[in-house]
């Protein structure tokens, strides 16, 4: 395996052992807010994005607008966001997070912004600003390539062609 494979090895790993951690620390901790995982990323976008219908949003967080429902369905239900009519077009609604879901986002993010400083408390400055940038790049690269990487045919395809041989 080449240096750049073993990297790539190393990365695709280490990013499933991440999301594995992740989703076992998220199914242990308490959570006094009550709100699923994926509705906090529907919350964060309305309290950084500002109100926007639910078509807008669903593009927003890269899912689909069944699944945003049931997400706004349960923060309305706890009195995060609120529909409006759209002031551009009546009949149409935009959701808003309400003052109390811009209150739960706070202490959401500076929890998060603890978590984050204890995990990385041994870090020099140095570490921590290149990871940062590091990771940006990361993200922003990923976003930038999902198209290409959606219209590829999938690597473990069950049915095999003449040049597998």
């Amino acid at each position: 395996m080449s240096e750049i494979e073993q990297a790539i090895d190393t990365i695709a790993s280490q990013l499933v052992r991440l999301h594995r951690l992740r989703d076992r620390s998220l199914a242990q901790m308490n959570d006094a807010s009550g709100i699923d995982p994926a509705g906090f990323i529907v919350l964060f976008r309305l309290v950084c994005d500002g109100a926007m219908r639910s078509g807008a949003l669903a593009e927003a967080v890269h899912s689909d607008a069944s699944t945003v429902s049931r997400q706004v369905a349960q923060l309305v239900g706890r009195g995060l966001v609120v529909r409006t009519a759209d002031p551009d077009d009546g009949r149409a609604t935009v959701l808003q997070a309400t003052d109390e879901g811009r209150d739960v986002a706070a202490r959401i993010r500076a929890r998060r912004q603890d978590a984050i400083a204890i995990i990385t408390e041994q870090w020099s400055p140095d570490d921590r600003a290149s990871f940062a940038g590091l990771l940006t790049r990361f993200v922003n690269d990923y976003d930038h390539a999902r198209p290409a990487l959606l219209a590829r045919p999938h690597a473990l395809s069950t049915t095999s062609t003449e040049n597998d041989s």
